[in-house]
């Protein structure tokens, strides 16, 4: 089985008490540590993994019966990122008297698309009846995005700027500031790309009229921080290695639709030699990035090295007993957010990988009519900001 982190990486003292109501006047790095004592899970997914599992195997086929937020009325939209690459978004834009209070904008994690990511459209629902314009969009090689274009993923490298790009664009189509780039798991990892590209703006986001002050900052749910270190971690362990196989599956199910969509564009014996994650980085993303190994690649996108340099606000809400990455990263995050003032970490001891399903206890400390803590938290930290 997969272990659980050290207690001694751990901020929240399990022990400690709920606080009793929302403290809505705090803001930053107060509020993020008061969200870490809130959250407790239902007794039978007090184990990461368990957590994890559940999330994924179970509560997708019943997540509508625990959210009474209708779905926004999305328009379809397509935004040039990147490179010039196509993407594919849904854009719901709030009418209300006093207009919207800002934008999220969102993706999911390493596979999946715009039409099974139920966690995504969850966060959706909440955003806009909250007043909040929303922008969703299937990252590269994903969804519809991968029927418009042949580009395979870069895991940050230029998906930041695929952010930046569609907040300018997005504005233009009415969506105010400020712009919120939000993410979970590999999601989260673009997302925190997406406000480091904030920080130096490129020409083409600045010729579309979008300033840096027009972008808040992020807010990420269990996002990958470390590629290599965490791969490692995950194959030292029979299950880990299970999760692992079932993963580089969908990724070779990916590239095979990209193939089929773009006849000539991908080598179908590299496609099929692509048989792990490591794999597919190997024989189908670095030969076109540039890079002369996996190692590098992972080097250059993992996101926890540039922490230290975020200027805009961000938040990090990570489990500790998240099956998926290495423990050894806690105390390191810890030290970084510590030392970094635009770095809002809510770290709680359970919540597993983009799991954080709460008990009714929870729900009534945090002020929340149903269990989707996490999301709930991101949102209460941005409006927040937005004040």
């Amino acid at each position: 089985m997969i272990s659980q982190s050290s207690p001694t990486a751990i901020a929240a003292d399990p022990s400690a008490p709920l606080a009793g109501n929302r403290t809505g006047n705090l803001t930053g790095k107060p509020l993020a540590l008061d969200f870490s004592h809130r959250y407790q899970p239902p007794l039978a997914l007090r184990n990461g993994l368990a957590m994890t599992l559940y999330i994924a195997l179970w509560q997708g086929r019943h997540w509508q019966t625990q959210i009474q937020e209708p779905a926004p009325p999305y328009q379809d939209a397509y935004f040039q990122g990147d490179q010039a690459v196509p993407l594919f978004g849904q854009v719901a834009i709030p009418d209300r008297p006093q207009g919207p209070q800002g934008t999220i904008i969102a993706t999911y994690g390493i596979t999946g698309s715009l039409t099974n990511q139920w966690y995504l459209h969850i966060l959706g629902r909440k955003a806009f009846s909250q007043g909040w314009a929303v922008v969703l969009f299937d990252w590269r090689a994903h969804g519809k995005t991968a029927q418009l274009s042949p580009t395979l993923t870069s895991d940050g490298l230029h998906e930041g700027e695929d952010f930046v790009q569609i907040a300018a664009q997005a504005k233009a189509l009415g969506c105010p500031p400020p712009f919120w780039f939000v993410g979970y798991s590999l999601g989260g990892q673009l997302a925190l790309w997406g406000v480091k590209a904030t920080q130096d703006l490129s020409p083409a986001s600045r010729a579309l009229g979008l300033c840096p002050e027009d972008v808040g900052g992020a807010a990420v749910v269990c996002p990958s921080l470390d590629a290599q270190r965490s791969l490692q971690y995950l194959m030292q362990h029979p299950l880990g290695r299970h999760l692992e196989r079932a993963i580089a599956r969908s990724l070779q199910e990916l590239a095979q639709d990209l193939a089929t969509a773009h006849p000539g564009t991908l080598d179908p014996a590299a496609i099929a030699r692509a048989q792990s994650i490591w794999g597919f980085d190997q024989e189908l993303v670095i030969p076109r990035l540039g890079f002369a190994s996996v190692a590098d690649y992972y080097a250059a996108s993992s996101p926890l090295p540039f922490l230290p340099q975020l200027q805009r606000p961000t938040f990090i809400l990570y489990a500790a007993d998240d099956p998926l990455f290495d423990p050894s990263l806690i105390p390191e995050l810890q030290a970084i957010s510590d030392r970094t003032p635009a770095l809002h970490l809510c770290l709680t001891r359970q919540g597993g990988h983009v799991g954080y399903l709460s008990n009714p206890a929870s729900q009534r400390a945090s002020g929340d009519r149903d269990p989707w803590w996490a999301w709930n938290r991101v949102l209460e930290w941005c409006q927040c900001q937005s004040l």
